[in-house]
């Protein structure tokens, strides 16, 4: 292909300024870091020259910066929420601070003001370095591609420019440009990014290809067939952000809660400032208790208790290949008390295998040679078992014969002429001597085992009979016993194949309740009977007769290299990789991600208690009360962050183990 060996194409400027890659977001460019900065920066210069006994007009501008810089951004937003009929409780912290200074505390205030914008700009941060985990998988596109015009010409094109039909060249250790189909050349492609393959795969003309993986040799032609917006990467991408904005249920209700706590809060600082004084009470003090309590006994650690752990369980299970897309199907997941797994394509591999080779006595051919003649017959084919018996002669090493007279009949097999000599491969019922002895003993034996049987005839002769079978996953019984360690119970299997080829791969996998012959309605009435007994139904498939399924659970997550595009979009969570042993590691990171939401509901329960307490009994100075509330922001915050780190995911993985 002479495109092969032409020379790259020039990159226009135009194209270098639309492809700037993505970086990690620089603290700096985030509003909330600099005025934070700004405000401490301010804070330090004034406070030196406040201790030292400097003149007012010196450091009383710099504190009314700190004020302005630190307290403008938390203040407008309140005003704005206040404006909606909703009390947010960063106007309160303003308040507050103001009030300080309005009573001569005005390093107190300046306090609080500093540590209040540092707090939000550490949550900003890590807001921002979870997207930024997230959003780093959309660099894994390559910034540019090579468009192949009608005429052959070359032209290099912004990879976001592509557009459905466009025609891309790809050369040996370029990554691709776009979601599409290889119409030319030949090359192994390592796509692990995208499925977790570990071993490159051989991609040929008919194959499909994913952005962002990596040609590794020969040069593709490849056939755009989805937007660049649309692309597996960018779907991943979409749904990790649409998750980010979504509310569990644990927040919804805390922050039904905070409004009703807030105005109770308000109040009781009103009180604890109004009755003192009606009873003669000074007026500084008793305003320095009242504003030190509505700090302390603000909720805005246990507001941050419930998404952080979520959000960063949810950006942890991106990066391992979990699609999980949102904050409530993350807390859901932890809930699952009994799990359906579907077969084809969850359970085993998807994908036909031989499995046995059986030639018969009369023909007097060994193994390899009758695998040879099948394949050499089934090389021209495009049906499913054809490629099967191809890929085993493959995986043998054997060669393959150019045959001539290639003829297919659909239902009953092909027919091709091998060295001279005429082979049949296909169904036993459909040809000669298929339903006698000995080949109808072979293919009853084969079908027993769940397996299907092909016939070969040499030269109109029964030569041998091959079993295909779609191969139980290797981690299959791994799998099960993990759910059932984490569920109490054990999976069941739901699957429109027959009991026969149903019983095999669910006794393998340890599964003794299998629920078989099924069509998509009759997997969602079996879902209504495990949750009509009580069970929080995990849904495992990967099929378009999954899906309703899917939607009917109490959680639903489909099988991602080879689900169909409803699968994915019904189901609450994609497995990217098609690895299924992330089944039970992401119910057991649910569950560490909900125990860490109580951990954060305790902390900051102790803290505002404790706080409260020694207001009212005893005299908390108002920097230790501003100290203590950020505090616990900033731990509740850090503690959710732990369930980023990848040590949590190990953990997650030895939980589902046992």
């Amino acid at each position: 292909m002479t495109s092969t060996l032409s020379r790259p194409a020039t990159v226009p400027d135009a194209v270098r300024e639309v492809v700037t890659p993505r970086r990690r977001t620089r603290i700096f460019t985030l509003p909330e870091a600099r005025w934070a900065a700004a405000a401490v920066g301010l804070f330090l210069i004034a406070l030196p020259l406040q201790l030292l006994g400097a003149p007012a007009w010196a450091w009383g501008p710099l504190y009314a910066l700190v004020y302005l810089t630190g307290g403008w951004e938390p203040g407008w937003a309140g005003l704005r929420a206040l404006r909606e009929k909703t009390l947010d409780v960063d106007l309160l912290m303003v308040v507050a601070a103001i009030g300080a200074a309005a009573i001569g505390q005005v390093l107190d205030g300046a306090l609080l003001i500093v540590i209040f914008a540092t707090s939000g700009a550490l949550e900003a941060i890590a807001t921002a370095r979870t997207a930024d985990s997230v959003r780093g998988l959309l660099d894994l596109a390559p910034a540019t591609a090579t468009r192949i015009a009608d005429d052959g010409t070359e032209t290099t094109v912004a990879g976001a420019g592509l557009a459905v039909g466009d025609v891309i060249l790809v050369r040996p250790g370029e990554r691709i440009g776009a979601d599409g189909r290889v119409l030319d050349g030949t090359g192994e492609v390592d796509q692990a990014t995208i499925t977790g393959e570990p071993l490159p795969v051989l991609k040929e003309p008919g194959d499909e290809v994913f952005a962002g993986t990596l040609n590794g040799t020969g040069a593709l032609r490849v056939k755009v067939e989805r937007d660049p917006a649309d692309s597996v990467i960018a779907r991943i991408v979409a749904m990790v952000e649409e998750a980010s904005e979504t509310k569990a249920p644990t927040q919804l209700i805390i922050e039904k809660v905070e409004q009703r706590y807030s105005l109770g809060m308000v109040a009781a600082t009103v009180a604890l400032f109004v009755l003192p004084l009606l009873f003669g009470a000074a007026l500084r003090p008793t305003l320095l208790r009242a504003m030190t309590f509505m700090i302390v006994a603000s909720p805005c650690a246990v507001v941050l208790a419930t998404m952080p752990p979520l959000l960063s369980a949810i950006a942890n299970a991106g990066r391992h290949g979990v699609l999980v897309k949102s904050a409530v199907v993350m807390e859901r997941i932890g809930q699952i008390d009994r799990v359906a797994l579907d077969k084809t394509g969850t359970l085993t591999e998807g994908t036909p295998r031989v499995t046995g080779i059986h030639p018969l006595p009369a023909a007097g051919l060994d193994q390899d040679t009758l695998l040879t003649l099948a394949a050499a017959a089934e090389h021209p084919s495009e049906h499913p078992l054809g490629r099967a018996i191809v890929a085993a002669a493959r995986d043998r090493a054997l060669p393959v014969p150019t045959v001539t007279g290639f003829t297919a009949t659909p239902g009953t097999g092909v027919t091709a002429t091998v060295d001279g000599r005429t082979v049949t491969v296909g169904s036993p019922a459909r040809l000669p001597g298929g339903r006698e002895l000995p080949v109808a003993g072979v293919v009853a034996g084969l079908e027993d085992e769940g397996g299907t049987a092909v016939l070969v005839l040499l030269d109109g002769s029964p030569a041998g009979v091959l079993g295909i079978a779609d191969r139980l996953r290797a981690e299959a019984a791994a799998t099960v016993s993990a759910l059932t360690e984490l569920t109490g119970a054990t999976p069941v299997l739901v699957t429109g194949d027959n009991p026969r080829a149903a019983a095999r791969p669910a006794a393998e996998a340890g599964i003794g309740e299998v629920r078989a012959g099924l069509l998509p309605q009759d997997k969602v009435a079996a879902i209504g009977e495990l949750a009509a007994a009580g069970h929080r139904v995990l849904m495992v498939g990967d099929g378009v007769n999954d899906a309703p399924a899917l939607a009917a659970a109490h959680t639903g997550i489909a099988m991602g290299r080879a689900g169909s595009d409803l699968a994915l979009e019904t189901a609450d969570a994609v497995i990217v990789r098609d690895e299924l042993t992330t089944v039970p590691a992401l119910v057991a990171l649910s569950r560490r991600a909900r125990r860490l939401v109580v951990q954060n509901l305790v902390i900051a329960s102790v803290f505002i208690t404790t706080l409260v307490v020694w207001d009212l009994a005893g005299e908390l100075p108002l920097p230790l009360g501003v100290a203590g509330h950020e505090g616990s922001r900033v731990i509740v915050g850090l503690n959710g962050l732990r369930m980023l780190a990848d040590s949590a995911w190990r953990r997650a993985r030895g939980d589902a183990a046992g």
